[in-house]
């Protein structure tokens, strides 16, 4: 049995592709019973933004092959020549336990990943299409992840500029009971949002030069204020802190606007600059010239610690791949261990018919009967289970069936 992957990530195909190639959930469903009737009974698909992969076993390597091409299949109106990625065995392992610790994502070890391979997993599981290896490969692959999370922090060293600028502002200013002004209602603004009452900002006010848009922020948080863009110098009046990220090409905030009755501290995502410079004679103002170089040293930070990790990995890998070679020997152990249990029966029941046993005497004799046919294939089995070759596998199964008489 070998473990295979197949699948479009970022690293090899762009958004568009990405889109094209991506498994609604009815997709999955559609896709893991095609496979099961082509004989690839344990498969999981794994569908992101950023990703579209399968991973899967197989009793023949041919049929790789086969996965190869139902994979194509599902997606026959796009050429995937030059974007699909596949491996097998070790390698395939190795990269599904990279990928569910956050070493393969676009944000260097981040945690999100680690729930949506379970959910995958989750999902095949419940439909039927995983077994024992499957689901022990994915078992281990989420211990070393969340391992690695507990041990490193990889995920708590931040790399969004929004983050870390928030993180910034409540270092030198403090944010916790402050009253913000939001200007901007974009991506990079809202992120900002969420971290500013992630902090526990008192009151937020939103100001845009979309209302409309700005507006549209009060379905996930109703408590905002929302102001026209004109009165934003008016806002500032009953503001400590003031964060700006838009796409004007022209500055935003004006020193010459901004009367300073009270502390206050400025935060600027923008590029260009929304903020004028000459604040910072004045007043704290925060921009991307210092929060880029925070980042810088947080993604070195990230990259020594994933080296960390991969050694990790590499230590939990080789105990993964260690059990999924003993499992090529299972179906003679379990053989060998079903005719020592009715050798025991046998013996049991014929001396429990010859001699005058107590009710404890029988089940003394029962459990010795046991260890003793126990203890003799204890050596036998432990040698089977540490083999590594697959030819060694079969000459020894071979060998042990016509050794005991065992059916095939």
């Amino acid at each position: 049995m070998e473990f295979g992957y197949i699948g479009i990530n970022y690293k090899n195909a762009d958004q568009d592709i990405r889109d094209g190639v991506s498994f609604t959930d009815n997709g999955k469903i559609d896709f893991m019973e095609k496979a099961a009737d082509a004989g690839i009974s344990q498969c999981m698909v794994l569908s992101t933004c950023n990703r579209s992969e399968v991973y899967y076993l197989v009793q023949d390597t041919e049929e790789h092959k086969t996965m190869e091409r139902l994979y194509r299949g599902n997606f026959s109106e796009i050429c995937l020549d030059e974007y699909l990625d596949f491996r097998s065995g070790k390698e395939a392992i190795a990269y599904l336990f990279r990928v569910t610790a956050g070493l393969e994502s676009m944000v260097l070890g981040e945690d999100q990943i680690l729930g949506q391979v379970k959910e995958a997993c989750e999902l095949s599981q419940t439909l039927g299409y995983t077994g024992k290896e499957l689901n022990k490969i994915v078992r281990d692959a989420v211990t070393c992840a969340k391992k690695m999370k507990t041990q490193l922090h990889i995920s708590e060293t931040p790399l969004s500029v929004s983050y870390v600028g928030i993180q910034q502002l409540n270092a030198h200013f403090g944010i916790r009971g402050k009253r913000a002004l939001l200007i901007g209602s974009g991506k990079t603004a809202v992120l900002a949002l969420r971290y500013l009452y992630e902090y526990k900002a008192k009151c937020v006010t939103v100001c845009s030069r979309t209302f409309s848009h700005a507006k549209e922020l009060l379905g996930e948080f109703p408590e905002l204020n929302i102001v026209p863009y004109e009165k934003r110098y008016e806002a500032m009046k009953n503001c400590d802190i003031v964060v700006s990220a838009t796409a004007s090409p022209h500055i935003v905030v004006r020193r010459e606007c901004v009367k300073l009755t009270h502390p206050m501290a400025f935060l600027d995502l923008a590029s260009p600059r929304d903020i004028d410079m000459q604040l910072k004679d004045v007043t704290l103002l925060l921009n991307l010239d210092s929060l880029n170089a925070i980042v810088a040293k947080n993604q070195a930070t990230r990259e020594r610690l994933v080296q960390q990790g991969q050694g990790m990995i590499e230590e939990a890998l080789q105990e993964t791949i260690d059990w999924l070679g003993s499992t090529g020997v299972d179906a003679t152990i379990e053989s060998l261990q079903q005719r020592c249990a009715e050798i025991v029966e046998d013996s049991y029941s014929y001396l429990n018919r010859k001699l005058d046993l107590t009710t404890r005497e029988q089940k003394i004799l029962k459990k010795i009967l046991k260890a003793s046919l126990h203890r003799l294939l204890r050596e036998p089995i432990l040698e089977m289970k540490q083999l590594e070759s697959k030819e060694q596998q079969e000459e020894y199964q071979k060998v042990v069936r016509q050794l005991f008489q065992l059916e095939e």
